[in-house]
């Protein structure tokens, strides 16, 4: 595995909208290398799916929505992953680009990460596995497969050609509507949303605030099923969700409670950003809501 240098930009972005002041503070750190993989199964379909959410439930921001596609694997014996395909594209190239490439990618904003959240269904047999990576370290969690209890409608829409019949349910203080095709015999779908009659081809919440949408089908493999192997904080999904809160509301102040460095923050004359170490209030919920305690 090569080893390059670590590239840490710190922004303070501050956004003024008229019932208020919001601030969004973002750390983008670009690590030059790409972590080891095990192969877990190999894959037999794959399914690429726009996956966006609302940054700013509040209004205030005009830019409040963020995006990624995705992509869901499906293996043998029910098992699949759901991953960035963006992630993907950006290690393929890592391995094939020379450190003084590396380098020069990374500056020009070629090699962004996209979601580093990733689910597997049924690793191992009967459990979800949620990875995600959260500013430098690696959080891992497993959970029964969730039974999700979905109402059909007499809802029609179609997606990709396929016309797709509705389904609602409440799941961990979000109600979702999905649209599945039976003419995919799968009982699949994005993020953790499973268990209808045909493979789930877009879903959403009540609010429209975390949208999913299948944008394209592979019949035939291209890559297996992998998993980094990394050295993961082995934690609950409830523990998982209190360092992901951490990291949102306070990221330089993670990133140095970590020991990974030190920060210094400046606004955009280049003066100290003196509040930017204080936590601040999220404008949004994350797709589960019910981690709160």
């Amino acid at each position: 595995m090569r080893k390059v240098a670590i590239f840490i930009w710190a922004i303070f972005f501050i956004s003024m909208a008229i019932s208020g002041k919001v601030s969004r503070r973002t750390l983008s750190i670009f690590q030059g290398e790409v972590p080891e993989t095990e192969t877990i199964a190999p894959e037999t379909m794959e399914f690429v799916y726009d996956y966006s959410w609302c940054t700013d439930t509040t209004g205030q921001l005009e830019d409040n929505f963020a995006s990624d596609r995705m992509l869901l694997q499906i293996g043998p014996d029910k098992l699949s992953k759901f991953s960035s395909y963006k992630n993907l594209t950006v290690d393929s190239l890592l391995m094939n680009l020379t450190t003084e490439q590396i380098g020069e990618a990374a500056m020009d904003g070629k090699l962004s990460n996209g979601e580093f959240m990733t689910i597997f269904k049924n690793y191992p047999e009967g459990k979800l596995t949620h990875t995600e990576k959260i500013c430098m370290d690696w959080f891992r969690y497993q959970e029964e497969m969730p039974e999700l209890e979905w109402e059909l409608t007499d809802s029609v829409i179609n997606v990709l050609g396929y016309d797709c019949r509705g389904a609602v349910c409440n799941f961990r203080g979000r109600e979702w509507t999905a649209f599945y095709s039976e003419d995919i015999p799968l009982m699949e779908g994005p993020w953790k949303l499973h268990g209808l009659p045909g493979l789930i081809m877009k879903a959403s919440d009540k609010d429209g605030h975390y949208i999913f949408e299948c944008i394209g089908i592979m019949s035939s493999a291209t890559c297996p099923i992998t998993i980094y192997k990394v050295p993961y904080n082995t934690t609950s999904r409830i523990k998982y969700y209190d360092a992901k809160h951490r990291y949102d509301i306070n990221p330089y102040s993670y990133f140095e409670a970590g020991g990974h460095g030190h920060i210094t923050v400046t606004d955009e004359s280049g003066n100290p950003a003196l509040d930017a170490f204080d936590p601040t209030e999220l404008p949004y919920d994350y797709i589960e809501r019910d981690w709160k305690r």
